[in-house]
C-alpha cells in the first residue's frame, strides 16, 4: 500500500530530481541573523546507478536548512546546515535500502584586524553520495563525474589573509585543505598459479631491484573508490599584487600544492619477466600517486564597468610523483583560470568561466610493457551560468559544465573522458514565504578509458518555504 500511495502522489506532483546547483557560501543566507527553509520535492531519475544500462526510478526529496549570520563590529561570521533525504522507489520495490541521507555544513568568518589587514575562513563538510555535493566548485575538476553509493566524506577548508601595504602594492597568502573519504573500499591481491608466489611492496624511496618478488599477482577485485581517492589534498600560495588603477589589479604568484593518498590499498599490480626468465610482481598501493606541485603565474583583475568585471591568470605547474617505486615521473603542465562576470539587469546576470590543471583521477591502471602506473588527468572545465529575473516573482537559471580529461601515466596515457552537465531551473514565488520550482537536470560522460560512457536526465517539481 506504501508503494501504491508514493507513485500515486509522485504522478500527481510531477517528475523531479536534484537541484541544478548545490552552491554554498554566505552569498545564499538571509540578511536575516537567522533562517530556516524547508524544500519538497518529486523526481523522476532514469539513470540512478549510474551505468551504461539505465534503470529509473520515481522519488522525493525533503531538504531542510537553518543558517546563521552574526554581524560584528570587525567581524562577520556565519553558520548552515542542510539535510537531505531521498527516497528511490524502484530500490523499494527490490527490496533495497531505498533512502539516501546527505549533510552539508558551511562554515564561514570575515574578520579585518584593521583597514589594512583582513582574514577570510571558509569550511565546507559534506557527507553525500553526488558529484555537486563532493567536489568543490563547478570550476574544478572533478575525478568522479557519477552518483557514488554509500556515506562519502568531503570537507574544503581555505584561510586567506589579505593584506595592503600601500595604497598600490598589496598582497595575499591563502592556505587550502580538502580532505576525501570514500565508503567504497577493501580490494586485495591474489596469486596465479603456476607458480605461486609472494608479493612484496617495495618501501618507499627503495631504487627499484627485480628481486622483491617471485611469482605473478594480480588484484583480487578492480581498485575501490578509496583505494584510488581517499586523499589530503594542501596548497599554499602568496601573491603579489599591483593597483595600476582603482579598477586594476595585476598580480605575480605562486603556489606548492602536494597530494597524500591515504587509502592504504592495492591499486595495480606488474608482472614481467627478469633476464632469467624469473616470474616477478611489484604491487602499487594508495600512496604510490602521491605528489607534490609547484605553480608560477601571473595574472590581471579589470572591473570593466560597475556590471562587467573578469579575472585572468595563467603559468605553469611542475609536478614531482615522487612516491613511484618504480619510475618517480616529473612533468610540466600549462595552467589557466579565466573567469567572467556581467550584471545586464538588477537580479540578472552570466558567469563565463575556464580553467586548465592538473587533478586526481579514478583511473589507476598499470602498462603491461614497463610499469608506467597511471598518476593524474590533465583536466580543461569550461562552465558558465545564467540567472535571469523575469519579474519579482519569476526566476530562472542555466547552468552548463564541460570538463575534458586526459590521463597521465599508464595505457591510457593517450585515453581521455568528456562530461557534460547541463541544468536548467524556473522558480516561482506564491508568496513571502512560499515558492515552487520545476527543473531538469542532464550528465553525459564519453569515456575511452576504463570508465563506462553514460548518460542521465533527471526532472523535477516541488514547494519550498522559508522563514
Amino acid at each position: 500500500m506504501k508503494k501504491i500511495f508514493v507513485s500515486a502522489g509522485l504522478l500527481a506532483a510531477g517528475a523531479a530530481g536534484l537541484q541544478p546547483a548545490l552552491a554554498s557560501g554566505p552569498d545564499l543566507v538571509s540578511p536575516k541573523a537567522w533562517n530556516v527553509s524547508a524544500s519538497l520535492r518529486g523526481f523522476y531519475d532514469d539513470n540512478y546507478n549510474v551505468f551504461t544500462t539505465k534503470k529509473g526510478s520515481f522519488g522525493a526529496e525533503f531538504s531542510p536548512t537553518i543558517s546563521l549570520n552574526v554581524p560584528m563590529q570587525q567581524t562577520d561570521f556565519g553558520l548552515r546546515y542542510t539535510y537531505g533525504l531521498y527516497y528511490y522507489q524502484d530500490r523499494d520495490a527490490s527490496d533495497i535500502n531505498p533512502f539516501d541521507q546527505t549533510h552539508q555544513v558551511d562554515v564561514w568568518l570575515d574578520h579585518a584586524f584593521n583597514t589594512r589587514w583582513k582574514l577570510n575562513v571558509t569550511d565546507t563538510f559534506a557527507v553525500a553520495q553526488e558529484p555537486e555535493l563532493l567536489g568543490t566548485s563547478p570550476a574544478s575538476a572533478s575525478p568522479v563525474a557519477f552518483r557514488v553509493n554509500g556515506d562519502n566524506i568531503a570537507n574544503h577548508t581555505t584561510i586567506k589573509l589579505d593584506t595592503e601595504w600601500t595604497r598600490q602594492f598589496s598582497t595575499s597568502l591563502t592556505y587550502g585543505n580538502s580532505f576525501y573519504d570514500y565508503q567504497n573500499s577493501g580490494d586485495s591481491v591474489n596469486s596465479l598459479t603456476p607458480p605461486i608466489g609472494i608479493y612484496s611492496v617495495m618501501p618507499n624511496n627503495t631504487p627499484y631491484t627485480p628481486s622483491i618478488s617471485t611469482g605473478f599477482g594480480q588484484l583480487a577485485n578492480s581498485p575501490s573508490l578509496a583505494g584510488l581517492l581517499n586523499r589530503v589534498e594542501q596548497n599554499v600560495s602568496f601573491d603579489l599584487q599591483w593597483h595600476f588603477q582603482p579598477e586594476t589589479v595585476g598580480f605575480v604568484g605562486y603556489n606548492i600544492s602536494w597530494v597524500n593518498y591515504t587509502g592504504n590499498e592495492p591499486i595495480g599490480v606488474f608482472n614481467y619477466l627478469t633476464p632469467t626468465l624469473v616470474n616477478r610482481s611489484l604491487v602499487y598501493y594508495s600512496n604510490s600517486r602521491d605528489s607534490l606541485s609547484h605553480y608560477a603565474y601571473v595574472g590581471v583583475s579589470h572591473q570593466f564597468t560597475a556590471n562587467l568585471s573578469g579575472t585572468v591568470k595563467g603559468g605553469a605547474s611542475y609536478t614531482d610523483s615522487y612516491n613511484d617505486p618504480l619510475q618517480t615521473t616529473t612533468s610540466m603542465s600549462p595552467y589557466a583560470d579565466l573567469s567572467v562576470s556581467y550584471t545586464y539587469i538588477p537580479g540578472s546576470y552570466v558567469q563565463l568561466g575556464f580553467t586548465h590543471d592538473i587533478s586526481a583521477a579514478d583511473v589507476a591502471t598499470v602498462n603491461a610493457s614497463n610499469g608506467s602506473l597511471t598518476q593524474y588527468a590533465e583536466s580543461s572545465v569550461l562552465y558558465a551560468s545564467i540567472n535571469h529575473r523575469f519579474n519579482s516573482k519569476l526566476t530562472g537559471s542555466i547552468i552548463g559544465r564541460c570538463q575534458y580529461s586526459t590521463y597521465q601515466g599508464g595505457p591510457n596515457s593517450d585515453a581521455a573522458d568528456t562530461y557534460y552537465s547541463f541544468g536548467i531551473n524556473l522558480s516561482y514565488q506564491l508568496t513571502t514565504h512560499f515558492s515552487t520550482d520545476i527543473g531538469y537536470n542532464f550528465d553525459d560522460l564519453q569515456s575511452s578509458s576504463t570508465d563506462p560512457s553514460y548518460s542521465r536526465n533527471r526532472v523535477y517539481l516541488g514547494f519550498s518555504a522559508s522563514y
